[in-house]
């Protein structure tokens, strides 16, 4: 598009007037938009009381008459578990017909003389497998995953194959509808993608064995994840600059929400599956209402479909009050007068041109801002769950403690907002990584024995990574053009899950060493904090619509010249953006 649209826009805005209710509409979609990322944060966390092992040991045939673990003796099972403290204990159990057995976890032993019940016992034992199955902890959850299949012992592995499959799922889904999203719209990926969580949801409390089971949460994960990185994109497109900060990390507070919702059903519903469908009717209000959510005008406008982005702006401005609505028309004819957007050959067929991930590798500084970006991704979602896999160890109330990790995360967003707003997207996220990195070498100087300071740097740590976490995804979504934003932000969200896989392989080599993980925590901080300082500023900045765009705001900043890049369609489609967002005034 021409100079000639911009001045045409800013000759149409000064025309305008607003009223106080300017940014209803705009306010309604957002908090129906932002309300199923909740539903995103609560699949991602589900597990972490769906899949728990407890205690256990190898089932016996027969019927038992009493226990006896160590020193004290028990009518039953059910009283020794409160006393169970280490997976090398065992329990001695004799049956009603005299025989004494001692179960451990993955194995069981027939004392071959049954006439004293002791703990200790030097003779001789027979051993046998637990072919008669497992006898579980159901004091804290009446059923889990792995107690409805017996993920346990040589089955184990199936169990901590939960998590890392479903990530693999988010991973997938992430970079599929991102892509989709650009080539179909944000608003038809946005219900298929809802209404995927709540049919998934609810399927994965029926599933009838492991891998029905598994192979359901792998598609619940690739909905879920498509619908918060397009749900990122669409807030972001609907929204102005002035709210464009707090709206996209607001959507991460929601995330927050999620995680304190699935601590609240875990501690009230134990049984897996029916906590599973609890979670489950989360999705259901928004799957009902969000057909009702519109198309944002700047996508309809880079897919030249100016009636449709017409119509849209036209309901924008009848819920906004605003006496004198934007003529799209007023842009096209501009724009056809300009022979620079011919976009039909001499036959009058389309010339438009798809795009993929390779276009975000168009040139020398957008592979740069690329590939900086998705180390900033991986970076953040590595810190986080190192930080929040190490938390674990802090004891008391695992519903509490997940609670208040949900809650920490909260105040880390509202910082963030504020410092993307004084300092800038790129000015916000720079020290917080340096910090994180800072902390992590600060813990291993700590003592071992000053358990209070080594949490509390441990929290600070999640709470400096969780900023940059939280920012990255607004930052993404202003540094790339409208045509592959989708794109970017869902091949940043992949990066952003190979970091949430490699976050548990990262946290076993504590056995190497005690601060291993930290250490490579720090370096990739460090490293991402330094390669961050290439990054363009996008503060206050309009978004860009072409690649040519986005490479010239990369020029500007290394060049620092101080000139304007041509007006093109992407200020004029920013300006579009903000319609019915912000007053005109004697700002001006």
């Amino acid at each position: 598009m021409s100079e000639g649209i911009n001045k045409l826009w800013e000759r149409r805005r000064e025309e305008i007037t607003y009223q106080d209710s300017a940014t209803g509409f705009q306010a309604c979609v957002y908090f129906a938009s932002v309300f199923q990322a909740m539903s995103c944060g609560i699949h991602y966390l589900a597990s972490v009381f769906m899949a728990v092992t407890p205690n256990f040991v190898c089932g016996i045939p027969g019927n038992v008459s009493s226990v006896l673990f160590y020193n004290s003796s028990k009518a039953s099972l059910e009283d020794i578990w409160t006393m169970w403290t280490s997976t090398e204990n065992y329990i001695v159990a004799q049956l009603e017909n005299g025989e004494i057995w001692e179960l451990n976890q993955c194995s069981k032993s027939k004392r071959e003389v049954s006439f004293d019940l002791a703990y200790e016992y030097k003779g001789n034992k027979s051993i046998f497998s637990c072919s008669d199955g497992f006898l579980y902890d159901d004091t804290k959850w009446k059923s889990t995953v792995v107690t409805q299949w017996d993920l346990v012992c040589d089955r184990e592995w199936l169990a901590k194959l939960i998590q890392p499959t479903f990530m693999l799922g988010v991973l997938i889904g992430a970079v599929i509808f991102g892509d989709i999203a650009d080539r179909l719209g944000r608003q038809r990926v946005m219900w298929f993608t809802s209404a995927g969580q709540f049919v998934f949801g609810i399927t994965v409390a029926f599933t009838f064995d492991y891998y029905s089971f598994v192979i359901v949460r792998f598609l619940l994960a690739m909905v879920s994840s498509g619908y918060l990185v397009v749900a990122f994109v669409y807030v972001t497109e609907f929204v102005g600059i002035k709210a464009r900060t707090w709206a996209s990390m607001h959507v991460h507070a929601f995330f927050a929400l999620g995680i304190m919702v699935v601590a609240l059903v875990g501690f009230l519903v134990r049984t897996w599956w029916v906590y599973q469908i609890f979670l489950s009717i989360a999705t259901l209000p928004f799957v009902l209402c969000c057909w009702m959510l519109p198309e944002t005008p700047l996508w309809l406008l880079s897919e030249k479909r100016y009636e449709d982005a017409q119509k849209v702006i036209n309901i924008m401005a009848r819920w906004n009050k605003v006496s004198t609505s934007c003529k799209v028309s007023e842009l096209c004819s501009v724009q056809q007068d300009d022979p620079g957007t011919d976009r039909t050959s001499g036959n009058g067929a389309s010339t438009t041109k798809k795009h993929n991930i390779l276009d975000l590798f168009c040139n020398w500084y957008i592979a740069r801002r690329t590939i900086t970006i998705w180390l900033v991704w991986f970076t953040g979602s590595l810190g986080y769950y190192v930080f929040s896999l190490s938390s674990v160890n802090l004891g008391g109330n695992e519903y509490l403690n997940l609670f208040l990790i949900g809650a920490v995360e909260l105040p880390c967003y509202i910082i963030a907002c504020i410092g993307m707003d004084k300092l800038g997207r790129r000015n916000t996220l720079i020290p917080f990584l340096i910090l994180s990195a800072l902390i992590c070498v600060l813990i291993m100087f700590i003592p071992q024995d000053f358990n209070v300071l080594i949490i509390l740097a441990n929290m600070a740590g999640k709470f400096s990574i969780g900023v940059a976490f939280g920012l990255i995804y607004l930052y993404t979504a202003e540094l790339y053009p409208t045509i592959v934003r989708s794109l970017a932000v869902g091949s940043g969200s992949m990066m952003c899950r190979v970091g949430s896989v490699v976050a548990p392989f990262c946290v076993y080599l504590r056995s190497v060493w005690i601060f291993l993980p930290l250490l490579l925590v720090g370096i990739m901080a460090l490293l991402s904090g330094i390669l961050t300082l290439m990054l363009p500023e996008t503060l206050g900045k309009p978004l860009t619509n072409t690649l040519e765009e986005a490479t010239e705001m990369g020029r500007k900043k290394e060049n620092c010249s101080g000139k304007t890049p041509p007006a093109d369609s992407g200020a004029a489609l920013e300006k579009i953006e903000m319609f019915g967002q912000e007053t005109v005034s004697t700002e001006k």
